[in-house]
């Protein structure tokens, strides 16, 4: 018996895997982490701690250690720098959640009106996405024509309406709207293109057997479409959000985020006082809270959707 015993425990104990089979899937993602610790990693570890000093006005000179206050003095409204980043901060926010907040709705609507039987639907399609296929210099470019103060298309249907024409891209008041609207043309396409192949993932029969339940199309919309598009919705936000704390060619062409920084956006803000090396240590604070946003931004959408789709199953 004891060797019976011996016999059935050796041959049901789990044998070891080799050690090869063991490391190969770490040799296979081994090249792409040595890439985001290269790229990605190491250089905002670099970054955060640059943030820390203020860099020497001479080469030969050691940078003087300042703690955290490179990031105090950029909500100062008395420093140099403070006084512009905060309009710029507020400029950043306000284009983003209006971008965003006209951008996603417009893409749905766009999506479930092409997402069935039409004539010319592939050139409806075409013509929607088309905007986002234009490079951003060159939309900004056509937008800066239509924003033309004499011979711009949006003065002259004012002027024929027997309106005024407006300085949309000097009026301090206008100009990041402007842009906004600029933003909006170019990505509602895009962000088309992601709820369409959503809408298209969605089996046909749910909505059968919504119509046999006498579900009207404000009910199929709004309790079974829209939660089986949560997934793409955060995908959207995330993509979008991050869009709008990234614009930078559109204000190269529309006014270099005049007059009186009231569009300019926070990326842009980090290329203009890039030059001076005594902003250095200015520079790297600013891009450690433009990443420090988009993080908790992008945590705080996937606890939330994960917690809604919880509550949902």
């Amino acid at each position: 018996m004891p060797l019976q015993h011996t016999i059935l425990d050796a041959s049901t104990r789990p044998r070891r895997k080799p050690l090869k089979t063991l490391l190969f899937p770490y040799v296979l993602i081994a090249p792409t982490l040595i890439l985001v610790f290269l790229f990605t990693l190491w250089p905002a570890a670099q970054s955060i701690v640059a943030s820390l000093y203020n860099s020497p006005r001479n080469v030969r000179d050691e940078p003087q250690f300042v703690g955290l206050e490179n990031y105090a003095d950029l909500f100062d409204p008395d420093h140099f720098l403070g006084a512009r980043f905060t309009r710029v901060l507020g400029n950043t926010i306000l284009f983003t959640v209006a971008t965003v907040a006209v951008s996603m709705p417009l893409a749905l609507t766009f999506a479930l009106l092409l997402n069935r039987r039409i004539r010319g639907l592939s050139l409806w399609r075409f013509s929607l996405f088309y905007p986002s296929l234009l490079p951003l210099i060159g939309a900004a470019n056509i937008f800066a024509f239509i924003y033309s103060d004499s011979v711009g298309l949006a003065n002259t249907v004012l002027r024929s309406l027997g309106l005024q024409g407006q300085n949309w891209v000097g009026n301090p008041d206008l100009v990041l709207w402007s842009v906004v609207v600029l933003n909006i043309w170019k990505q509602a396409g895009y962000f088309m293109i992601f709820y369409l192949a959503g809408l298209q993932g969605i089996a046909k029969e749910l909505y059968e057997a919504a119509d046999i339940e006498g579900a009207s199309g404000w009910q199929k919309l709004t309790y079974l479409t829209l939660p089986l598009l949560r997934r793409t919705t955060l995908f959207l936000l995330v993509i979008a959000f991050t869009f709008g704390f990234q614009t930078v060619e559109q204000l190269q062409v529309m006014g270099e985020g005049g007059p009186g920084d009231r569009s300019n956006l926070l990326l842009y803000f980090i290329m203009q006082i890039i030059p001076e090396r005594r902003n250095w240590g200015y520079v790297n604070a600013t891009t450690v809270l433009l990443v420090a946003i988009l993080l908790i931004f992008t945590v705080s959408n996937f606890i939330l959707f994960e917690r809604g789709g919880k509550e949902d199953d």
